[in-house]
C-alpha cells in the first residue's frame, strides 16, 4: 500500500473522522455467491479543516463508507470514530451534514419551505433559523430562487438546493456522496467553487466523486479505494509518480487498470460513471 502515512504527529490535531480495520460484510443476493466482504480493515483519518476525497471505482465501497460513519449500517468488524466517538454510541448528528448521491424532495417546496423543515428538524430557534436560510441559499447561489418550487429547478439547482439543506444546521463536518453526480461542467464548476467556499471557511468535507478534476483543484488529500480495500491515500501530489502528470493516471496505476485492455475507456469519469 502507497503513501499510507497520516499528516499529524501524536502532539498535533486528532481526526474528526477516524477508521481502524473497518469491516463490512454481506450476504450476496447472487445464488452460491455466499458473503461479499464490502470493506476490508479500512484505516481512515481526517483533520479539522481538510477537504478529503474518496476515490475508487463502482462497488469500492465508498458509500458503504459513508453509511458506516451515518449509523445507516453496522460494521462486521473494526470501528469508526465521528469526533472522537463511537459512531455505534449517541454523537452530536447536529454537528454533520450529509448530502446523499440520491437526493428525493418534496419537488412541490419551495427552496425556503425545504430548508425551514429541515431547520425545524434541527430545532434551530425561528430568529436564527431565517438568518441560517438567508446565509445558505446566497453561498449556494440559489437566492434568486428561493420562492420556486424545486420541480422548476435544473439538475444543478437541485444539487446545490441539496447542499444547501446539509449545511443548514452550520455543520462541522460535511459528508458529500458524489455531490456532482450527473451534473454538466457548469453545474459541476458551482458545486467545486462551493465546496472551496467551505473550505476557507475552516469546514471539514469528506466527499466521494469520479471527477478527478475537482479533486485535484480543491482536496488537502485523497484516498483510493478498490475491491473495498485502501489502496494508497496522500497529497495528490504525493501520489504521484515521476511520468504522472495528473491524478487520472496515477489513479488508474493504482487500482492497476490494464490500460492495454480492450475494454478500456478513455475517462476515468466514464470508468467511474454510476
Amino acid at each position: 500500500m502507497n503513501n499510507m502515512s497520516q499528516s499529524s504527529s501524536a502532539n498535533g490535531p486528532q481526526p474528526i473522522l477516524r477508521t481502524e480495520k473497518l469491516r463490512v460484510e454481506f450476504r450476496s443476493r447472487e445464488i452460491g455467491q455466499g458473503v461479499k466482504v464490502a470493506l476490508q480493515g479500512l484505516d481512515l483519518a481526517v483533520y479539522p479543516g481538510e477537504v478529503f476525497g474518496f476515490l475508487g471505482p463502482n462497488g469500492a465501497g465508498k458509500t458503504t463508507t459513508m453509511n458506516v460513519l451515518l449509523g445507516f449500517a453496522n460494521a462486521t468488524g473494526g470501528a469508526a470514530y465521528l469526533f472522537g466517538t463511537d459512531v455505534r454510541q449517541p454523537i452530536a448528528r447536529q454537528r454533520i451534514g450529509y448530502l446523499p448521491e440520491m437526493t428525493y424532495y418534496y419537488k412541490f417546496l419551495t427552496a425556503e419551505e425545504l430548508l425551514r423543515f429541515y431547520a425545524r428538524i434541527f430545532k434551530i430557534p425561528m430568529a436564527e433559523r431565517e438568518r441560517r436560510i438567508d446565509v445558505v441559499l446566497k453561498l449556494v447561489e440559489l437566492d434568486h430562487a428561493r420562492k420556486r418550487p424545486i420541480r422548476t429547478y435544473s439538475k444543478g439547482m437541485q444539487q446545490r438546493a441539496g447542499l444547501a439543506q446539509a449545511l443548514i444546521n452550520n455543520p462541522d463536518l460535511l459528508i458529500l456522496d458524489e455531490p456532482t453526480s450527473g451534473l454538466d461542467p457548469i453545474g459541476r464548476m458551482k458545486v467545486r467553487e462551493i465546496i472551496q467556499r467551505l473550505k476557507n471557511e475552516g469546514k471539514t468535507v469528506f466527499f466521494s466523486s469520479h471527477e478527478m478534476g475537482e479533486v485535484e483543484t480543491v482536496c488537502d488529500r485523497v484516498a483510493i479505494l478498490h475491491q473495498g480495500e485502501l489502496k494508497a491515500a496522500g497529497t495528490v501530489a504525493s501520489l504521484l509518480t515521476g511520468n504522472e502528470t495528473n491524478l487520472e493516471q496515477a489513479f488508474l496505476r493504482i487500482i492497476d487498470f490494464n490500460l492495454n485492455s480492450s475494454s478500456i475507456c478513455t475517462s476515468s469519469s466514464l470508468l467511474l460513471a454510476s
